[in-house]
């Protein structure tokens, strides 16, 4: 399945409204909110729009006959209106403002579950800084929008519209000319609206690769500065800079545009509105209190179309934000769970032989990764529980990716991987991760300590103090492993591990994998990073696993491989029984002589 997000995002492009729509939906349990902030909104544009008839009503009616008394009363009446619309507008401005905040805590809470849902696969398509961006970034600019120009967008628009239809009914052939000059904007608008938000969704994801190259600079800086390479990091810094800096002069060219024509029509209006109403009073058909009635609807018509040019430009900033998180909520895990028994699509009748001695089944798999060539090809073999089996061959010849399909983090394109005789995937995450114990040749460490590590995913002893949790580490034997960590359990993890060396990494991982006391323990290059001493004594360890436990090697050096049961070479997509020591060694040598 492709999860590559910046693919799919050019392909995905749906009608604006469906996407207003999506927008909209997004604000979950806030609609409510949102709804009493538009009736408030709505009650404080007809009280503005009031203002102007009664200013109109007064200079026709009191002021020209000099009636100063009405003219107070109808002061009075404005201030009172005024005071109410300021009321109206602090409440709405409260309702907005802490509802967008809880929709953005909602949206991050609902893409950061997501993100943990998805596939090895997704991670493997997608450059963390850019994932970054679209939890950080997009969701605040949907903060800004819900929080600021959500609503005054709405009542923009329907200030545009009022005032236009009080105009139309005030003087139809006033109005008429007043508001012509609004089609041509409507025009210029829906014209360009797609390119400013192309602009947009392209600084978007320039942001995005910025943020990915930042971080990949910084956590292999290390590296960086062992080989003096900071000028390669530099220059590649340089590149997505200046592509960034190139979207963003685009996006904000694209984002300014609208205002100064905007103001072009909006002047024309009021030049032709000042001529047609002198002529109208001149002919008797306007008096000077409706001509100046007119000029402020004819304003409160453009100016909304004048904000509506920032507005705009933040609404498409907006969509473009909601198209990067709404196409990843769209996504779903192509590692279902199915039913186990007949293999849907591929005719295979599950066949339960010899499953109270095999663990674990190939059966005529093949794999290969999205939008690459196949690297398994009709891989079959089986593994017996309670034996010790090594995978050995040449880099690059398949041993983690059979490894990977062993714990199920891909399926195979084709064929079956059986699991005490069912279908691997009819286990749920829970079952599968209960059975088997995988130790990668690069550990991930969580922040926190040594005994959180360790704990991580295993709720069996979650509830123990440090003593009696020290008590269980002891009698599994680990006791000499725990003793290379300063402070024991309670030493400090920085995030990632990056406060201590790999072999400790690996230490703690493999304490992790043994206390969960799985049916299938998987070790992918785990002793690559760890001296022979310490390995010694991890295999005096592993001697202590159960019995039935079904221990799986991923190894390069030969001697961590003597003591196995049965020997596998994996090379050019194929899996083998090596047969003896010997003849693994012969085929691991002519293996790196032709790779």
């Amino acid at each position: 399945m492709n999860y590559n997000l910046n693919e799919l995002q050019k392909k995905d492009k749906k009608p604006v409204f469906q996407e207003l729509k999506g927008l909209v939906d997004a604000a979950g349990g806030e609609q409510r909110n949102l709804v009493v902030a538009l009736l408030i909104m709505l009650l404080n544009t007809a009280l503005n729009l009031s203002g102007p008839l009664l200013v109109g009503y007064t200079i026709d009616h009191y002021i020209q006959t000099k009636q100063f008394d009405g003219v107070l009363l109808f002061s009075g009446i404005l201030l009172a209106l005024y005071v109410v619309v300021f009321g109206g507008s602090y409440l709405q401005t409260r309702l907005m403002g802490s509802a967008a905040q809880r929709i953005v805590f909602g949206l991050r809470n609902a893409v950061f579950h997501k993100i943990q849902a998805l596939p090895i696969a997704f991670f493997n398509q997608n450059k963390a800084g850019d994932l970054i961006s679209r939890v950080n970034s997009d969701t605040d600019r949907l903060n800004q929008f819900f929080s600021q120009a959500l609503l005054q967008f709405v009542s923009n628009i329907f200030m545009l519209v009022a005032s236009g239809s009080f105009m139309l009914i005030i003087n139809f052939k006033l109005g008429v000319v007043t508001v012509l000059p609004a089609l041509c904007i409507w025009l210029f608008v829906n014209r360009l609206s797609p390119w400013v938000r192309k602009r947009n969704a392209a600084n978007l994801e320039s942001v995005g690769l910025m943020s990915g190259e930042i971080q990949e600079s910084l956590n292999n800086f290390k590296i960086v500065v062992a080989f003096n390479r900071r000028d390669y990091f530099r220059k590649r810094f340089n590149k997505v800079n200046q592509q960034n800096y190139k979207t963003a002069t685009g996006a904000g060219i694209a984002n300014t545009v609208f205002m100064p024509v905007f103001s072009l029509f909006s002047n024309i209006a009021q030049l032709l509105l000042l001529i047609y109403g002198v002529y109208l009073i001149h002919e008797a058909s306007l008096t000077v209190g409706l001509l100046i009635s007119f000029f402020a609807y004819a304003n409160s018509f453009y100016n909304p179309i004048r904000q509506l040019a920032t507005l705009w430009t933040s609404f498409q900033t907006a969509l473009a934000s909601w198209d990067r998180i709404s196409l990843m909520l769209g996504l779903s895990n192509d590692l279902e769970v199915v039913a186990d028994g007949f293999s849907t699509g591929q005719g295979i009748l599950k066949d339960t032989r010899g499953a109270a001695m095999d663990i674990l089944e190939f059966r005529e798999v093949h794999f290969g990764y999205p939008g690459g060539k196949e690297i398994l090809h009709n891989i079959s073999f089986r593994l017996e529980r309670g034996k010790m089996y090594a995978f050995v061959g040449p880099t690059g010849g398949g041993k983690t990716t059979t490894a990977s399909l062993m714990a199920r983090l891909y399926d195979p394109l084709s064929g079956l991987v059986l699991l005490n005789g069912r279908d691997i995937r009819s286990y749920t995450p829970d079952e599968r991760a209960s059975r088997i114990g995988f130790i990668l040749q690069e550990p991930l460490l969580f922040t926190g300590t040594v005994r959180d590590n360790i704990l991580y995913g295993n709720e069996r002893y979650t509830g123990l103090d440090n003593i009696a949790f020290m008590k269980i580490v002891e009698e599994a034997g680990l006791g000499e492993l725990l003793a290379v960590f300063d402070k024991g359990l309670e030493t400090a993890v920085a995030s990632g591990g990056a406060s201590m060396s790999l072999g400790q990494k690996q230490l703690v991982a493999f304490m992790r994998a043994f206390l969960r006391k799985p049916e299938l323990l998987i070790l992918d290059e785990a002793t690559a990073n760890i001296d022979t001493v310490t390995e010694q004594m991890l295999d005096r360890i592993l001697d202590k696993l159960p019995s039935e436990t079904t221990l799986v090697i991923i190894a390069h050096r030969l001697n961590t491989i003597e003591n196995a049961d049965e020997i596998f070479f994996v090379n050019s997509g194929e899996v083998v029984r090596a047969g003896s020591f010997k003849d693994a060694v012969e085929k691991l040598m002519m293996g790196k002589r032709e790779s």
